[in-house]
């Protein structure tokens, strides 16, 4: 009896010990599942993220050289100009640096992601185009650039703004650093075309006639009001500039 006792408890052990292994690959195959799962699972976007920095000082230049010129387009998107902005670059072969409100880019992320699809680039102009941003807080700066560029990268589909705009020109030293430490270079303008303004087709191209020796990156806005004249003006003059001689680049990082 002792024997066949011994017997059993041998045949026990063997099954409790295969039982066990069983339980520990089930549970390391579970947990590998789910290991694979949240690697697999989409990142939320975060403005924390590691990104390589890029100069603080305020850009001008074009990277298309001494003849080369900038377009960009400020305010947007908008459901009725920006496609119109877009059509008019598209039939000129013209890429353009579009600076996105960040309500307007949540609003319209489908917009948002046919300015990259189209290959034009990507500026944050805020989350809410707060022109008195110089006299705000660190905390308010900060919240406006790196929400906007949070929210415009999500509007994107994954493709993160290249520059950062202040609203006005409202730019701090402080803001400038903080976006060039997130790899957006601040970027300002030579011409302001002042079509904000409404002041006429012709009024627009004669101001980009008369002020473009003054520097290659020139203002313009597909938000904010009716931007017909916007259109027509660019109508005019992306042909004309090439013309001219002028190639049109990015403004440089």
């Amino acid at each position: 009896m002792a024997r066949h006792g011994a017997g059993r408890g041998w045949y026990t052990k063997v099954i409790g010990a295969a039982l066990g292994v069983m339980v520990l690959a089930t549970g390391a195959s579970v947990w590998s599942a789910q290991a694979d799962a949240v690697d697999s699972a989409p990142k939320a976007v975060s403005p924390e993220r590691k990104v390589k920095a890029v100069e603080k000082s305020i850009a001008h230049a074009s990277d298309a050289g001494a003849r080369g010129v900038n377009i960009t387009i400020d305010d947007g998107p908008d459901p009725n100009w920006t496609p119109q902005v877009l059509d008019v670059l598209r039939e000129n072969g013209v890429k353009a640096t579009f600076c996105i409100v960040g309500t307007q880019a949540e609003a319209h992320p489908d917009l948002v992601k046919k300015v990259v699809a189209e290959g034009h680039r990507l500026c944050n102009h805020s989350v809410s185009h707060d022109t008195t941003m110089d006299r705000q807080s660190k905390a308010y700066q900060r919240s406006q650039i790196l929400d906007a560029e949070r929210m415009i990268t999500e509007a994107s589909g994954g493709v993160r703004p290249m520059y950062y705009r202040a609203p006005g020109g409202a730019f701090t030293p402080y803001s400038r650093e903080l976006a060039a430490s997130r790899g957006m270079r601040p970027l300002g303008w030579n011409v302001d075309t002042k079509d904000f303004e409404q002041p006429g087709a012709d009024a627009i191209v004669a101001t980009v006639e008369r002020e473009l020796p003054n520097g290659p990156t020139l203002l313009f806005h597909d938000a904010g009001g009716d931007r017909a004249q916007t259109v027509e003006a660019l109508r005019r003059i992306l042909p004309s500039l090439k013309e001219q001689g002028y190639s049109y680049g990015f403004p440089v990082r």
